[in-house]
């Protein structure tokens, strides 16, 4: 039986339309705008918003993660560092109640280089939970370590061989995070490295977390960048180069405000986004990294509105990882949502803040099949109370939540 969602205000990933009515058949949006099919399952959107399933563009995921992702309305995970990988995810695939997810599986970096200086010592993150299923395949990660050019190079078909959807580079001294002198990627090394990837009609995204490595992403073609950088203000020329690259930017600022020491606790007191996260969640969100107390979250929001009034496409994502406070301020799905806030603050309209989150990241991660509420799109969908068009934090406001035109149990509509 199909369901029809009628009465909606319907944001379709770019715009709002004056259509109010979606059919959904099996996993497919099957009509935009049009009456009720007989016998159809009504579900009466009135006084509501109906958006795209929201993308996450930057976390680190496993089983779990991914399942309270959903609960929040995000329906598509972009994995910048892990194992869900092509041969590793059958079985999130077909699991409705897990958000989707594609992975870079490791990001080409030295030995010894980012991330390894987040942990503690003696601290060894494994696989992540929920990483294999039945039927996949046992196969160790390829964990590209590469200091020249050459083997830079001989990584990339390796990668790709094993299953990571796009490529992706550490840029990363160390000085951010509290280490300089981190071994690092040089500039020759990252050039072929990109240059090679890029060969095999690959995306490539590099981790840049200063103006520094920001440039010499740029420099080396790098198609986006999966940080904006924290370090100082920006220059008209850093602008200038990025937009001029056509290169796409995922701010993370919900991760930039943690390594400044600011917590998710504010945020967290939302009941909308305390009654979804258990004890150890919580404690993670009110937390954070606190590496660089020295940075200016105003300095990161005026880059990112420099960036979005100069036409770079930017993209939410969050950088949330595991429960830990170590790795505080972030939390699966919730995170996205303060991240929609924060692009808000930036001096994005909500409108333009959605389509970060939805139809942009789609269009930029070559998923043609989501990110919009359009015929023949998967069902991924969204309903939220009130208007998020209007007022961003809306967006918490969840009463349903499909998954390739599965209803999530849980929620009122």
């Amino acid at each position: 039986m199909s369901t029809t969602i009628v009465n909606a205000r319907i944001f379709d990933g770019h715009d709002v339309l004056d259509a109010t009515t979606v059919v959904i058949d099996g996993p497919t949006i099957t009509a935009v705008g049009v009456q009720p099919p007989s016998g159809t399952q009504i579900v009466d959107a009135a006084g509501a918003t109906l958006l795209p399933g929201l993308f996450d563009a930057h976390v680190h995921t496993n089983k779990q993660s991914l399942a309270l992702a959903l609960r929040f309305g995000v329906t598509t995970h972009l994995e910048m560092q892990g194992t869900n990988t092509r041969p590793h995810r059958q079985h999130i695939e077909e699991d409705d109640t897990l958000a989707d997810v594609r992975s870079s599986g490791f990001g080409v970096t030295p030995p010894g280089g980012h991330p390894s200086e987040l942990f503690p010592e003696g601290f060894r993150p494994g696989p992540p939970a929920g990483a294999t299923g039945p039927g996949a395949p046992e196969q160790a990660p390829v964990m590209p370590f590469s200091t020249t050019p050459e083997e830079a190079v001989a990584f990339i078909p390796k990668l790709i061989e094993t299953g990571s959807d796009y490529i992706k580079f550490m840029v990363d001294d160390g000085s951010v995070e509290g280490h300089p002198g981190l071994p690092m990627l040089d500039q020759r090394t990252l050039n072929a490295g990109v240059a090679e990837a890029k060969r095999h009609g690959m995306l490539t995204v590099a981790h840049a977390l200063t103006i520094d490595a920001t440039r010499m992403s740029i420099e080396a073609g790098i198609g986006g960048l999966a940080h904006l950088f924290m370090d100082r203000p920006h220059t008209a020329e850093i602008i200038e180069q990025i937009a001029a690259s056509g290169a796409f930017v995922v701010p993370c600022v919900v991760l930039n405000a943690s390594m400044m020491g600011i917590t998710g606790a504010e945020f967290a007191t939302d009941p909308r986004v305390s009654s979804r996260l258990d004890k150890p969640w919580l404690e993670t969100l009110r937390s954070s990294f606190n590496h660089y107390p020295q940075g200016d979250i105003t300095d990161v929001l005026t880059s990112v509105k420099a960036l979005h009034d100069a036409g770079v496409d930017l993209l939410v994502g969050t950088d949330a990882s595991v429960p830990l406070p170590f790795l505080g301020g972030l939390a699966h799905g919730a995170s996205v949502h303060h991240e929609l806030q924060y692009l808000v603050r930036a001096g994005l309209s909500p409108t333009e803040a959605l389509r970060a989150a939805t139809g942009t990241p789609a269009r930029r991660f070559g998923l043609t099949d989501r990110g919009r509420i359009a015929e023949g799109f998967r069902a991924d969908l969204l309903l939220v109370g009130g208007d998020p068009t209007t007022t961003i934090n809306d967006t918490l406001n969840t009463l349903a939540v499909w998954r390739r035109g599965n209803r999530l149990a849980g929620h009122t509509a």
